[in-house]
């Protein structure tokens, strides 16, 4: 937060004392001290959130590279499924899709195994796609909120402000000045707590959205090979996780 007071202290660093943070803080009292801790632990969450879900996005993008260059060249699902990492979430699909195609066989009245197969999948999809979803709509609830708990302290000061001028019978800058500082100092640390929860927001949606759509690839494909017995195989690349993959060739 010293870039906030960057000026004041370059010039006059007993000015920058004197309407620092601290001496703002003191000036708001508890409520300002209150509404500056819950930024603080909302600021430290988001980060939390951003970084932890950032590197579970990256093992599952990095997942799905090994799945595009290892996974096709098995002879069968178990061998394929045998060559991912047990945590992997495409191990999972592959996993919920022979256990599905297993489960078929046993129904006294099967439908179709395709749709069978098919709903297996969608739900373990949507398993996978509602765990890297986890702690989104916090850094969301942060960067829709916090713009107004800074408010709220700005508020505050701009009336203590506002009583000091009634007592004092005139508006004396020195009086003022530490009551409209802290009150312009929570407006700041609320936009410093809320644009970064919405850029992150935003950019961990989109590379969700990425894995979502390399999940619904393999689950198509999946099928695909379910449905014909095998004959219908994609063929292996090492391509990026998130691109489409190639077209199925038959063997």
């Amino acid at each position: 937060m010293s870039i906030l007071f960057l000026t004041a202290a370059g010039a006059a660093p007993e000015a920058a004392a004197q309407f620092g943070l601290i001496p703002a803080l003191k000036e708001g009292g508890p409520i300002s001290i209150a509404i500056f801790s819950v930024m603080v632990i909302m600021s430290v969450f988001s980060f939390y959130i951003m970084f932890t879900k950032l590197f579970e996005q990256h093992k599952v993008l990095n997942q799905y590279k090994q799945l595009r260059a290892q996974f096709w060249r098995a002879a069968s699902l178990e061998e394929g499924a045998a060559k991912l990492d047990k945590n992997s979430a495409y191990r999972q699909v592959v996993d919920d899709g022979i256990s599905a195609q297993k489960q078929h066989g046993l129904l006294t009245d099967p439908g179709e195994a395709h749709d069978w197969i098919h709903n297996a999948l969608e739900r373990s999809k949507d398993a996978i796609n509602s765990k890297l979803s986890t702690g989104l709509p916090f850094l969301a609830t942060v960067g829709a909120t916090a713009p107004f708990v800074g408010l709220l302290g700005t508020v505050i000061g701009i009336y203590s402000a506002l009583i000091k001028i009634g007592i004092a019978g005139q508006a004396d800058i020195g009086k003022i000045a530490g009551p409209v500082g802290e009150a312009l100092i929570m407006t700041a640390i609320g936009l410093f707590v809320a644009v970064p929860a919405v850029l992150a927001y935003n950019w961990l949606q989109a590379r969700n959205k990425t894995i979502a759509s390399s999940l619904a690839v393999f689950s198509n494909e999946l099928i695909g090979f379910m449905s014909s017995d095998g004959r219908l195989k994609p063929a292996p690349t090492a391509a990026a996780a998130g691109k489409p993959a190639p077209a199925a060739v038959k063997k």
